[in-house]
């Protein structure tokens, strides 16, 4: 009996350490997003393509999503994807033409650009802008995934 507690109780315990936060982008130029689950509520925001959003809850259809500033708010899972994202979280950095400082920069992005993903690797993200900048940026420097 005790065994099979034992068991129950580290089933639960792994399956909470397991749970990892959700992240969406938008995809569309003008989404809104909400101060509740429908379209009845008022708008906070309004977000433009590929703005990367951590999804806190879900209710009927929507999700609440905070962003990289902690703001918090509900957008509708329809206008939504799993295409990753990070939008840059300080003031101005450099885009690289590789992962690393030894790279030239190639471009410059300042706090609220948002890139789309395209690899990962030690520590550097490579990124592509809506205008075509294709580059590097350290991790550290962005939000979202």
């Amino acid at each position: 009996m005790m065994r099979r507690l034992l068991l129950v109780i580290l089933i639960v315990l792994l399956g909470a350490v397991s749970v990892e936060a959700k992240m969406v982008s938008v995809k569309g130029a003008q989404v809104n997003m909400r101060s509740g689950p429908g379209q009845k509520y008022s708008i906070l925001w309004e977000l433009g393509t590929g703005y990367p959003l951590k999804v806190e809850e879900s209710k009927g259809g929507w999700y609440k999503v905070s962003d990289f500033e902690g703001d918090l708010g509900w957008i509708y899972s329809g206008v939504v994807s799993d295409q990753a994202h990070m939008i840059v979280k300080k003031k101005r950095v450099n885009v690289r033409s590789g992962p690393g400082q030894k790279y030239k920069v190639v471009g410059k992005a300042n706090y609220g650009v948002v890139f789309r993903t395209l690899n990962r690797q030690d520590g550097w993200v490579e990124v592509k802008h809506e205008n075509g900048l294709v580059g590097w940026v350290e991790r550290s420097l962005l939000w979202g995934w």
